[in-house]
């Protein structure tokens, strides 16, 4: 999952430096993630793994880093498998 988010992110990030250079627990924003970044990521997400991204999850944490970006997917993949 998280070479899936390392291509997403390099596709839609926008980011000044390359995806490959920063690792799975780096902050993202500082590493240059923009808010309207933030959001084409989110909707390459959402595409990508086939899920919706609840709204009490739109939010900066949840973008933080890669990791975080896994944790979120993990998160609304089981939910959506609960459901």
């Amino acid at each position: 999952m998280k070479q899936d988010i390392r291509e997403i992110l390099a596709k839609l990030g926008g980011l000044p430096v390359s995806v490959d250079t920063i690792s799975d627990s780096a902050d993202l924003y500082t590493a240059g993630l923009s808010s309207f970044a933030s959001v084409q990521l989110m909707l390459g997400l959402e595409d990508k793994f086939d899920i919706e991204i609840p709204d009490h999850l739109l939010n900066r944490r949840s973008f933080a880093s890669i990791d975080a970006i896994a944790e979120t997917v993990s998160a609304v993949r089981a939910g959506q498998e609960a459901a």
